[in-house]
């Protein structure tokens, strides 16, 4: 079966804490061609929805601990990042000149998600509270506001072990299951797949990462259409637990001391 679907960016002004996203993407989607539906998918940067909701840090105004201190010499970062990125982290695995590896929510990630760009001088935007929620809020405002019910992904722009570059990561979802069970699924051959599951949410933050601005296009969204998913009262990405993952689990039981 041929499946076609589309992605649209959606410019914005400069987003400002206390802004209403959902607000500002529906007034992006009236200047463009796309009608909303039912099942449609809209995609939203990280760094928007945290500014708005003001998850944002002036680093002038944190005292660098000991602790930061030991980082920013070590990394070459700038201790006040440095200590903005401990209070930020479950745990700090290691680093690379210019970034710290940290633990935060379950997840994996540099600079435990702080972002300078796109921020006011002298701040950086932390990752929102609690991506979930803000997604849920955010479709729930576009129900109300338009009667469609939607799909909303949180994405964020993430590295991944020995590749070079950065693709959407969702850290956020509501509407659909961020992962789809295909386990049982027959391959070509009538052999049974054994553990494949499909990072639908991650692959939609890929999808809208192609049109959206990572400097000064100010497109921190997109809409996606054409795509059957399953809908409903779903929120929520699943964890892993260390030991199940490929990557830290082999890191933990090469190092135990690491977690």
């Amino acid at each position: 079966m041929d499946i076609q679907f589309t992605v649209t960016g959606l410019k914005t002004g400069i987003v400002v804490p206390g802004d209403e996203i959902a607000d500002i993407l529906l007034d992006s989607l009236s200047t463009t061609s796309v009608t909303l539906k039912d099942g449609d998918v809209i995609v939203i940067a990280e760094n928007a929805v945290a500014t708005a909701e003001g998850a944002l840090v002036t680093l002038s105004e944190n005292t660098p601990s000991p602790e930061a201190v030991k980082y920013a010499e070590t990394y070459k970062i700038d201790p006040h990042l440095a200590e903005a990125i401990i209070q930020e982290s479950d745990a700090i695995i290691g680093g690379i000149p210019g970034f710290l590896l940290c633990m935060k929510g379950g997840t994996l990630l540099p600079n435990a998600g702080i972002d300078g760009s796109n921020a006011p001088t002298g701040t950086v935007v932390c990752l929102p509270r609690n991506p979930n929620k803000s997604a849920e809020t955010i479709r729930a405002r576009i129900l109300e506001k338009t009667g469609r019910r939607i799909i909303v992904i949180i994405a964020d722009s993430r590295t991944h072990a020995m590749r070079l570059g950065c693709c959407g990561v969702a850290i956020g979802c509501a509407g659909t299951l961020a992962v789809e069970d295909e386990a049982g699924k027959p391959d070509l051959f009538g052999r049974k797949l054994m553990v494949t599951k499909k990072a639908i949410a991650d692959n939609l933050a890929s999808a809208a990462e192609l049109v959206m601005g990572e400097a000064n296009e100010a497109v921190p969204a997109a809409v996606i259409q054409g795509l059957s998913l399953k809908t409903g009262e779903i929120f929520g990405i699943p964890d892993i637990a260390v030991e199940e993952c490929l990557f830290m689990g082999a890191a933990l039981n090469a190092n135990p001391a690491l977690f």
